[in-house]
Protein backbone atom coordinates (compact mmCIF):
# COMPACT_ATOMS: atom_id res chain seq x y z
CA UNK A 1 0.00 0.00 0.00
CA UNK A 2 1.40 3.48 -1.17
CA UNK A 3 1.33 5.75 1.31
CA UNK A 4 -0.31 9.16 0.89
CA UNK A 5 0.87 12.53 1.48
CA UNK A 6 -0.47 15.07 3.77
CA UNK A 7 0.03 17.83 0.69
CA UNK A 8 1.68 17.85 -2.42
CA UNK A 9 2.40 19.34 -5.81
CA UNK A 10 2.94 18.84 -8.76
CA UNK A 11 5.00 21.03 -11.74
CA UNK A 12 5.71 20.19 -15.25
CA UNK A 13 8.16 22.51 -17.34
CA UNK A 14 10.04 22.50 -20.92
CA UNK A 15 13.78 21.79 -19.95
CA UNK A 16 15.11 25.45 -20.24
CA UNK A 17 17.28 26.39 -17.98
CA UNK A 18 15.26 29.48 -17.02
CA UNK A 19 13.43 27.01 -15.40
CA UNK A 20 15.68 25.42 -13.02
CA UNK A 21 15.15 29.05 -10.67
CA UNK A 22 11.60 28.34 -10.97
CA UNK A 23 11.87 24.91 -9.78
CA UNK A 24 13.62 25.56 -6.70
CA UNK A 25 11.61 28.81 -5.81
CA UNK A 26 8.97 26.82 -6.15
CA UNK A 27 9.72 23.72 -3.68
CA UNK A 28 11.54 26.26 -1.42
CA UNK A 29 7.92 27.96 -1.59
CA UNK A 30 5.60 24.52 -0.77
CA UNK A 31 8.73 23.61 2.16
CA UNK A 32 8.61 26.68 3.81
CA UNK A 33 4.92 25.70 5.67
CA UNK A 34 7.25 23.03 7.80
CA UNK A 35 9.29 25.75 8.68
CA UNK A 36 12.56 24.73 7.92
CA UNK A 37 16.04 26.82 8.93
CA UNK A 38 17.75 28.50 6.88
CA UNK A 39 20.16 25.83 6.10
CA UNK A 40 17.91 23.53 5.74
CA UNK A 41 15.85 25.19 3.16
CA UNK A 42 19.41 25.87 1.22
CA UNK A 43 19.92 21.96 1.24
CA UNK A 44 16.89 21.41 -0.40
CA UNK A 45 16.99 24.28 -3.17
CA UNK A 46 20.36 22.82 -4.04
CA UNK A 47 19.69 19.29 -4.35
CA UNK A 48 16.19 20.38 -6.27
CA UNK A 49 18.62 22.69 -9.12
CA UNK A 50 21.30 19.82 -9.15
CA UNK A 51 18.41 17.76 -10.06
CA UNK A 52 16.37 20.00 -12.09
CA UNK A 53 19.86 20.62 -14.19
CA UNK A 54 20.91 17.42 -14.82
CA UNK A 55 17.29 16.48 -16.10
CA UNK A 56 18.03 20.02 -18.59
CA UNK A 57 21.56 18.98 -19.01
CA UNK A 58 21.76 15.68 -19.84
CA UNK A 59 18.36 14.10 -20.65
CA UNK A 60 17.97 16.33 -23.56
CA UNK A 61 21.17 17.94 -24.64
CA UNK A 62 19.84 18.33 -28.12
CA UNK A 63 16.16 19.35 -27.70
CA UNK A 64 13.78 20.74 -25.80
CA UNK A 65 11.86 18.22 -23.19
CA UNK A 66 9.37 18.25 -20.39
CA UNK A 67 10.49 17.90 -16.59
CA UNK A 68 8.32 17.12 -14.17
CA UNK A 69 8.36 17.87 -10.53
CA UNK A 70 6.48 16.49 -7.73
CA UNK A 71 6.96 17.52 -4.16
CA UNK A 72 5.44 15.88 -1.08
CA UNK A 73 4.71 16.23 2.53
CA UNK A 74 4.33 13.03 4.55
CA UNK A 75 4.16 12.66 8.56
CA UNK A 76 7.22 13.01 10.46
CA UNK A 77 7.78 16.25 8.42
CA UNK A 78 9.39 14.26 5.64
CA UNK A 79 9.33 16.43 2.20
CA UNK A 80 9.59 13.88 -0.98
CA UNK A 81 10.98 15.42 -3.86
CA UNK A 82 10.62 13.63 -7.21
CA UNK A 83 12.35 14.73 -10.55
CA UNK A 84 11.20 13.31 -13.57
CA UNK A 85 11.78 13.18 -17.37
CA UNK A 86 11.74 11.28 -20.28
CA UNK A 87 15.02 11.78 -22.05
CA UNK A 88 17.63 9.92 -23.19
CA UNK A 89 17.78 7.81 -19.52
CA UNK A 90 21.23 6.84 -17.86
CA UNK A 91 23.31 3.60 -19.37
CA UNK A 92 25.14 3.01 -16.24
CA UNK A 93 23.40 4.82 -12.56
CA UNK A 94 26.24 3.72 -10.56
CA UNK A 95 28.78 5.08 -12.69
CA UNK A 96 26.89 8.47 -12.85
CA UNK A 97 26.67 8.69 -9.01
CA UNK A 98 30.82 8.30 -8.86
CA UNK A 99 32.31 11.96 -7.79
CA UNK A 100 33.36 13.81 -10.99
CA UNK A 101 31.93 11.60 -13.67
CA UNK A 102 29.80 13.94 -16.48
CA UNK A 103 28.91 13.33 -19.85
CA UNK A 104 27.63 16.90 -20.00
CA UNK A 105 31.73 18.47 -21.00
CA UNK A 106 34.60 19.73 -19.60
CA UNK A 107 32.30 22.84 -17.93
CA UNK A 108 30.41 20.30 -15.83
CA UNK A 109 31.91 19.39 -12.68
CA UNK A 110 30.35 15.84 -12.55
CA UNK A 111 28.94 16.42 -8.65
CA UNK A 112 25.27 16.90 -9.07
CA UNK A 113 24.24 13.40 -7.58
CA UNK A 114 27.24 13.32 -5.16
CA UNK A 115 25.62 17.21 -4.22
CA UNK A 116 22.31 15.86 -4.03
CA UNK A 117 23.03 13.12 -1.33
CA UNK A 118 24.85 14.96 1.06
CA UNK A 119 22.11 17.38 1.15
CA UNK A 120 19.63 15.14 1.69
CA UNK A 121 18.42 12.08 3.53
CA UNK A 122 17.73 9.71 0.62
CA UNK A 123 18.35 9.60 -2.84
CA UNK A 124 16.88 7.05 -5.18
CA UNK A 125 17.78 7.58 -9.29
CA UNK A 126 15.91 4.94 -11.67
CA UNK A 127 16.50 5.11 -15.18
CA UNK A 128 16.09 3.53 -18.78
CA UNK A 129 17.95 4.26 -21.53
CA UNK A 130 15.77 6.34 -24.12
CA UNK A 131 12.69 6.25 -21.49
CA UNK A 132 14.16 8.63 -19.18
CA UNK A 133 14.92 9.43 -15.78
CA UNK A 134 13.31 9.42 -11.63
CA UNK A 135 15.29 11.16 -9.17
CA UNK A 136 13.69 10.69 -5.50
CA UNK A 137 14.90 12.65 -3.04
CA UNK A 138 14.05 12.80 0.47
CA UNK A 139 15.02 15.30 3.68
CA UNK A 140 13.06 14.93 7.18
CA UNK A 141 12.80 19.04 8.96
CA UNK A 142 13.97 18.95 11.97
CA UNK A 143 11.24 19.86 14.49
CA UNK A 144 12.25 22.57 16.60
CA UNK A 145 10.71 23.21 20.10
CA UNK A 146 7.89 25.61 19.95
CA UNK A 147 6.94 24.59 16.58
CA UNK A 148 3.28 23.08 16.45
Amino acid sequence: MKIKPNNYIALEFLSRSANEGFARAAVAAFASQLDPTLDELGDVKTAVSEAVTNAIVHAYPDALGKISLRVGIYDGNVLEIVVRDWGCGITDIDKAREPLYTTGGEERSGMGFTIMESFMDSLTVRSKPERGTVVTMKRRIAQRSGRK
